[in-house]
């Protein structure tokens, strides 16, 4: 989130502008998400937000700045998270626990960010995207730390594995959460319980 909206020092024109911004966010999400990144021009996504498509160029330079803002933003927000919850102590298996929590909580919450993540990485510039993948890598990092206290025998590439079958598992609801045939009810619980059961169980 823009620091503007919570910082008592920043003039209302100053929030105002944050606002909007976070609301230009919030709608390019929703409709990346349904239409894809080509499908959306700034006039859509300014109409989206009940200001003009040139309006759009007070806050982002062109469409691709807008992606990028989301994706190093997604990136960033997993990994400082993670990071809190890794930082919160306790064994392995419970730090494991919590940051499997997490990421199905952000999951479920956000499932269109992730959605847009899937369809469009590669569509960054390579600096950007060369930024996502350092992002990323440090927030597997937190999850193979774990996974290699708690299977020690195991080789990194193991290990590594473990952590992205999770990933594809908990980020699969991005898809899946928004179709009717899905209930909702009992959601949260399931997937910690899937996820859980592929990482801390052992090979035999």
């Amino acid at each position: 989130m823009n620091e503007n909206l919570k910082d008592p020092a920043a003039t209302d024109r100053e929030r105002a502008k944050a606002q909007r911004r976070e609301d230009l966010l919030t709608e390019a999400t929703r409709l990346f998400a349904i239409h894809g990144y080509a499908g959306v021009s700034l006039e859509d996504l300014g109409a989206a937000c009940g200001i003009s498509g040139p309006a759009v160029y007070r806050h982002f330079s062109g469409k691709s700045a807008v992606l990028i803002a989301l994706l190093v933003g997604m990136s960033q927000d997993l990994l400082d998270g993670g990071r809190k919850v890794a930082a919160s102590g306790g064994t392995a298996e419970q730090t494991l626990s919590r940051l499997i929590a997490f990421h199905t909580d952000f999951a479920l919450a956000r499932p269109d960010i992730i959605q847009v993540q899937d369809r469009n990485l590669e569509t960054l510039p390579a600096a950007e995207l060369q930024l996502v993948r350092k992002l990323q890598r440090a927030y597997i990092a937190l999850w193979t730390d774990q996974l290699r206290l708690i299977h020690p025998e195991e080789t990194t590439a193991v290990i590594r594995f473990r952590a992205h079958a999770a990933f594809g598992l908990l980020n699969s609801t991005a898809h899946s959460a928004h179709s009717p045939r899905t209930s909702k009810a009992g959601l949260r619980k399931l997937l910690n319980q899937m996820a859980a059961s592929a990482l801390f169980t052992q090979v035999r």
